[in-house]
């Protein structure tokens, strides 16, 4: 498979995935998350960029892992980031945001791209 796309609960600078189980709360299992992530050449995150004020973007996963260093790309309704081995590159920004709200909303240090530019619509 070249990509798949799939939702998260949190997602981290180094590529890591949590989108399965939330500890203390009845799970029916992680069902294909797992195969479909480490079976891809290519994974792409599309989801909230926070919960309720709570940071999905971290530094590091708090939550059990779905897999470790397999997510390319996190798509938000702020902006797109590139997952580097230096951390997450923030390459496109939603115009209605600024790159320090952004920022603010995430846990993880961004670094921006030279080249950052407005999310396509």
């Amino acid at each position: 498979m070249d990509c798949t796309f799939l939702g998260a609960m949190q997602v981290d600078e180094q590529g890591n995935l949590a989108n399965w189980m939330i500890p203390g709360k009845l799970t029916p299992g992680m069902g294909g998350a797992m195969d479909l992530v480490v079976g891809a050449k290519r994974v792409i995150v599309a989801m909230e960029h926070t919960q309720k004020g709570n940071h999905k973007i971290m530094k590091e996963c708090t939550l059990p892992l779905t897999a470790a260093h397999q997510v390319n790309m996190i798509i938000t309704e702020m902006g797109v980031m590139d997952v580097t081995p230096e951390g997450l590159v923030l390459k496109e920004i939603n115009p209605e945001f600024t790159v320090e709200q952004v920022q603010e909303a995430t846990q993880a240090k961004l670094i921006i791209a030279k080249d950052l530019k407005p999310m396509a619509q």
